[in-house]
């Protein structure tokens, strides 16, 4: 498959906006492999390949082992292997992710409530947001994942 147009390239200023939020996500006081690790999720829902592979090599480079990474998409089967912040957060984002058809119902709310509190549970609703809107760019214009780069070499 290749890639149908460089929106890297065509609208910078564009990117530089999603780069803002991911930036203030980044620096937000939340864990930064938990929001990996709801990065990865988020991008399993929606099937992007770009994304998949590079949030698997960023919770690599963290030092996530790779048993635990094949498990995210099956987290609630995983035991102890996430914590509750980290399950919360995987519950958060699937049900925000799929708003169309969960319509984000509140006992959902209240179960992310009860493990963040109200500037958590919004910078990670921004995150999931962002992450959804990622998604959708490097799907709709094929964005090639870099193992896909590194198979060729």
């Amino acid at each position: 498959m290749s890639e149908r147009l460089d929106y890297t390239r065509t609208s910078p200023a564009g990117v530089k906006a999603f780069g803002s939020v991911y930036g203030y996500v980044m620096q937000s006081g939340l864990d930064d492999v938990l929001v990996d690790l709801v990065y990865l999720r988020v991008s399993q829902i929606n099937g992007c390949a770009y994304c998949l592979d590079m949030h698997t090599r960023d919770l690599v480079k963290k030092g996530v082992k790779v048993e635990k990474l094949a498990l995210v998409q099956v987290w609630q089967e995983a035991g102890e292997l996430f914590s509750d912040r980290e399950r919360a957060a995987l519950a958060w984002a699937e049900t925000v992710t799929r708003v169309a058809q969960t319509g984000v119902p509140d006992a959902e709310f209240e179960a992310a409530r009860r493990i963040f509190n109200e500037k958590e549970l919004a910078d990670l609703t921004m995150a999931i947001g962002l992450m959804n809107a990622y998604n959708r760019l490097a799907i709709s214009f094929r964005r090639t994942p870099e193992a896909v780069f590194a198979a060729k070499s």
